[in-house]
């Protein structure tokens, strides 16, 4: 099966949200007026696309319906569409500088950041470049031995301290590790919520200055991982963690499991961070850089 085959059917809870609903409030409509606009806005924020997303998104509908005199409710659809996809297009590309290129990966507990990274370690590995992961999650046993996991899955060499150790000095180790072993890349994890007095954010910024004052322009990228299933608090979870250190792309796990995946729009929209991967199953294959023009196919097919 094909990954956009796969991405049609990890859609399914989500289109059923939003795609069926709006089909379903269309068909057999014969005038376009305020209430249909009015449902398909609450269409849109059940979605978890968030309110003020769902306002501008059915603002643009009511201007381009009007530019382009569309009077049938069918047509809407189609519009709405292209409206969606121009919302999330964005640059998927991973900025890479280095070597090696270092990716400093964030995100609360339980969100799937360390199997991301994982993940992306293997999609590395099978495109022929070295890649060296970082265990600065430190705060969690548990983290450092699935990295150690992944790590051996992928073929990529892990650095890590013991438990309890300074996060940024796992990333230092690990950078100078990364450079002496010619490695195209690092991958940095990082803590999801500390269990000392210190404050998690200032965790984060650290291991940036470090990683940046080793490496000019390091963290090269910093990927925000975010749960599907959360729907409004993931935007929230954005929001936090882009004011306080910076997010250039998020990665968004488990939209097969959930009927919220609106959320991705909303994102996106409201906080400008362009969407870089998704995951949808278990599989390695399954995290994917994410294409807007298939993800609004896939979701409205």
């Amino acid at each position: 099966m094909s990954f956009f085959q796969r991405l049609k059917q990890g859609l399914a809870k989500t289109k059923g949200n939003l795609v069926d609903k709006i089909e379903g409030l269309l068909t057999g409509r014969k005038t376009i007026d305020e209430s249909l606009y009015e449902e398909l806005e609450e269409i849109l924020i059940q979605a978890d696309a968030g309110v003020e997303t769902a306002l501008k998104l059915i603002a643009e509908l009511r201007n381009r319906v009007k530019e382009r005199r569309i009077k049938e409710p069918e047509q809407l659809k189609t519009v709405l569409q292209e409206i969606i996809q121009e919302t999330l297009e964005g640059p998927a590309a991973l900025n890479e500088g280095g070597p090696p290129a270092v990716i400093m990966v964030v995100g609360v507990n339980g969100t799937g950041k360390t199997t991301t990274i994982g993940k992306l370690a293997h999609r590395f590995r099978r495109e022929g470049r070295k890649v060296v992961l970082a265990a600065a999650d430190t705060f969690r046993a548990a983290a450092i031995d699935q990295l150690e996991i992944w790590g051996n899955r992928a073929a990529a060499d892990v650095i890590k301290h013991q438990e309890g150790a300074d996060p940024a000095a796992v990333a230092y180790d690990a950078l100078q590790a990364a450079r002496a072993r010619k490695a195209d890349i690092l991958i940095v994890d990082t803590a999801g919520r500390l269990h000392t007095k210190s404050n998690l954010m200032e965790e984060l910024k650290k291991i940036g200055r470090v990683l940046g004052r080793e490496l000019p322009g390091a963290p090269h990228e910093t990927l925000l991982v975010l749960d599907a299933t959360t729907g409004q608090n993931a935007l929230v979870q954005a929001g936090i963690f882009k004011a306080a250190i910076g997010v250039t792309g998020i990665v968004l796990t488990k939209l097969d499991g959930t009927a919220k995946g609106g959320v991705i729009i909303g994102i996106k929209d409201a906080l400008g961070i362009p969407v870089k991967f998704i995951g949808i199953g278990e599989r390695v294959e399954d995290l994917q850089p994410f294409n807007a023009r298939e993800f609004v196919q896939a979701l409205f097919a």
